[in-house]
């Protein structure tokens, strides 16, 4: 897993370049500027705020200072499956999917992560928030005396063109609005890289880490919970 820091440098922690420049369109041209009050996620071909972002492949990533990153790994395929922001007590964990042309994938998706905590015996609310549609969820956890206990987590999501973008938050920023705003603000300014290949619909979008880190053993921070399964291969290709 790869782990970076945005800020205070400490040892053992990889910093992104202080003079990164803004994120640009890859082909040269310049984007068009966008207010930085408004607020998205955003597609790598549309415009957008110019700011401060580490390239993590198909999710470029704000930059906030104290921030540390993680990249989670598929320890089965060496695959980088999810980022994780981690900020003052709380964490944001991150991950892409390719979607259809038309038709957006939050709200299946959803209902399906609600039936699955539930399940698992924990709880889950469907409330609006500033995405829209949210989980707040009181997820099943086995504490060290063996007994089962719950932790909270907030699902967010975000349908693009042809791509899907969700969020967990836990820790702080899942129950206290104060600690959220940081982290919200940081998913309202991610911009995705979808592509130009031909994907199925829940496909994960591929993660890389930055130019010149090198990974950092560290521990997951997030649910685990496994990436939408991918429809069937005769649906749409996005």
């Amino acid at each position: 897993m790869g782990l970076f820091r945005r800020g205070a440098k400490e040892a053992g922690a990889l910093d992104a370049p202080a003079d990164a420049p803004a994120d640009e369109p890859q082909d040269g041209t310049t984007t068009p500027q966008v207010g930085p009050d408004v607020r998205g996620p955003w597609d790598a071909d549309a415009a957008y705020p110019e700011a401060q972002r580490v390239d993590l492949g198909s999710i470029h990533l704000p930059s906030v200072d104290g921030m540390e990153v993680r990249l989670e790994v598929d320890k089965a395929t060496n695959v980088v499956s999810a980022v994780a922001v981690l900020l003052e007590g709380s964490s944001l964990q991150l991950q892409a999917f390719a979607a259809p042309r038309t038709d957006g994938i939050w709200d299946e998706i959803r209902e399906e992560i609600a039936a699955s905590i539930t399940q698992q015996g924990g709880t889950v609310d469907d409330l609006p928030g500033p995405f829209g549609r949210e989980l707040l969820a009181r997820l099943p956890v086995r504490t060290p005396e063996g007994r089962t206990g719950h932790r909270p987590a907030r699902f967010i999501g975000s349908d693009g063109p042809r791509w899907f973008l969700r969020g967990v938050l836990t820790g702080r920023a899942a129950v206290e609005p104060d600690a959220a705003g940081t982290l919200e603000n940081l998913f309202g300014q991610v911009v995705v890289a979808r592509g130009t290949d031909a994907r199925p619909p829940r496909d994960l979008l591929p993660l890389r880490l930055p130019e010149g880190a090198t990974p950092t053993p560290a521990a997951p921070v997030a649910p685990q919970f496994a990436p939408p399964e991918r429809g069937p291969e005769i649906t749409e290709i996005g």
